[in-house]
């Protein structure tokens, strides 16, 4: 029988790692979620990439959500479930979740509303405490080159930022970083849709965004072994 002269929580925590060490079959799924708001497909693709490049991290699983729209005149009720694509995100998906990863189209240099609304209704989750320290990230899309995608994704930074998250960017040792002609910053992956309303992303915008799922899961992994 295995003796423990640490404290009971550490010894707890040490008993865990031995029983996952020993039947890897029971290790813990780390799950990231992804949050996003879209009008014409182009932030959704990209949020698909992102959830291919978490779950291509062994024992990461992405967790895909969308957020309804704010009308200024509601004429009749709103489902509770979106008609199609992801379920509207919830604030027990923050509190469950090891990671975020958030997702706008640019509103002027802003995010958009949607996202500000669901983001606006997290007091409860600040005093609590409950996302604090884990890893966050960001993607946005625009219609222009120079549209305010590097100041949205900033934007979209501070509210994770109050509730102490960990901000996860992309590196310059990425080449597609280096080369890219259309969309992708330091501060998150992006989209540029050209002025139409094609959401095709490029093979750069692609990468990226896998990549930035990639690292968010390969931190959060770490952190909660």
């Amino acid at each position: 029988m295995m003796r423990c002269a640490q404290p009971t929580q550490t010894c707890a925590r040490s008993r865990v790692q031995i029983i996952r060490r020993s039947f890897p079959e029971f290790q813990r799924v780390t799950e990231v979620l992804v949050v996003f708001y879209s009008r014409k497909g182009s932030t959704a693709e990209l949020a698909r990439q992102i959830c291919r490049g978490i779950e291509s991290v062994a024992g990461a699983r992405a967790r895909l959500r969308t957020v309804p729209p704010v009308l200024t005149a509601i004429d009749q009720p709103q489902p509770a479930v979106p008609t199609d694509g992801p379920p509207y995100a919830t604030h027990d998906d923050l509190r469950e979740c090891d990671g975020l990863v958030l997702g706008s189209p640019t509103r002027f240099g802003n995010m958009a509303a949607p996202l500000k609304h669901f983001l606006d209704g997290t007091s409860a989750l600040w005093i609590s405490g409950a996302m604090a320290d884990k890893p966050a990230a960001v993607f946005t899309s625009t219609q222009t080159m120079h549209g305010g995608q590097e100041t949205t994704l900033l934007s979209m930074m501070l509210p994770l930022l109050h509730h102490g998250m960990y901000i996860v960017g992309l590196p310059y040792t990425e080449a597609a970083l280096n080369h890219t002609s259309t969309g992708g910053s330091p501060y998150g992956a992006s989209h540029v849709a050209g002025g139409g309303t094609q959401s095709r992303l490029s093979e750069d915008e692609k990468t990226l965004a896998q990549l930035l799922g990639r690292r968010v899961a390969e931190l959060a992994v770490k952190i909660h072994a």
